[in-house]
């Protein structure tokens, strides 16, 4: 009971985190982010770059690719477009992982003290965009530490397997592929999960994240809907030439690295 309240409080942290920090700079980039996801979708390449770059800032690509079927949807954007757009945000969502893989637990204090500073001695919102931006950074480190600490007793546990699955269980409901690799990465750093048994959980989790790009094309146009559809294609397919075809060049790469 006390890893399952570990993990969660960790994996809330964390998920709180990320939001706090993608809206930080959301709030900083303004509406500028829809005005340049319309104006530099003009082919597939700048459409990827944009796709890319926008799910950097706001930290999700479900966020990415339901604004994608928004804009479809009311003519503002063509299919190739978005295609190219939803490729990009398969990308940009991979650099929190990217982040949190990272050993810098230790900005993590400092991160939080700076940002509850600016954020409780000054007025400007301009300073407060800051100040979240550095406050979310600071809790999102946290809560992985709190999940690295958590999970150190699995080692020796029976049901690891049981609670494994439990965990990946919350993070489809919070509908947050961010959220599944900081806990792949958690139970990694502590030697729980090889590469080779996180690469399923990971091809899941790729597939699973297209849920609510599809639920935000119910009752929209048909471009919409096939925008909707080609980002599950585009991950399905993409998981399957991985887990057939690059799966074990890939590893051995990666393991080289």
């Amino acid at each position: 009971m006390d890893i399952a309240i570990g993990i969660m409080g960790g994996l809330g942290l964390f998920l709180y985190g990320m939001n706090l920090m993608g809206d930080g700079l959301q709030k900083s980039a303004g509406s500028k982010l829809k005005r340049i996801i319309e104006l530099l979708t003009s082919n597939v390449i700048m459409g990827v770059l944009v796709g890319m770059v926008v799910t950097m800032v706001i930290q999700s690509s479900s966020a990415t690719t339901v604004m994608v079927v928004g804009f479809v949807n009311a003519g503002i954007m063509s299919l190739p477009q978005a295609i190219g757009v939803i490729m990009g945000a398969n990308i940009g969502t991979t650099i929190t992982a990217q982040l949190v893989s990272l050993d810098v637990d230790f900005l993590a204090p400092v991160a939080l003290g700076i940002g509850i500073v600016i954020y409780m001695f000054s007025n400007k919102p301009k300073h407060k965009n800051i100040a979240e931006i550095l406050i979310g950074f600071g809790i999102l480190f946290t809560g992985m530490d709190f999940m690295k600490e958590a999970v150190k007793p699995l080692a020796g546990y029976q049901g690891f397997t049981d609670m494994l699955l439990m965990g990946f269980a919350i993070t489809a409901i919070v509908q947050s592929s961010s959220a599944s690799m900081g806990m792949l990465i958690a139970l990694a750093s502590q030697g729980l999960i090889p590469i080779t048994a996180a690469l399923p959980i990971l091809y899941g989790e790729n597939i699973g994240t297209c849920v609510t790009s599809l639920i935000s094309s119910i009752g929209a146009s048909r471009n919409a809907r096939r925008a909707a559809i080609m980002h599950l294609t585009f991950n399905v397919l993409g998981s399957m030439i991985f887990m057939f075809i690059l799966s074990k060049p890939i590893v051995a790469i990666v393991t080289a690295i």
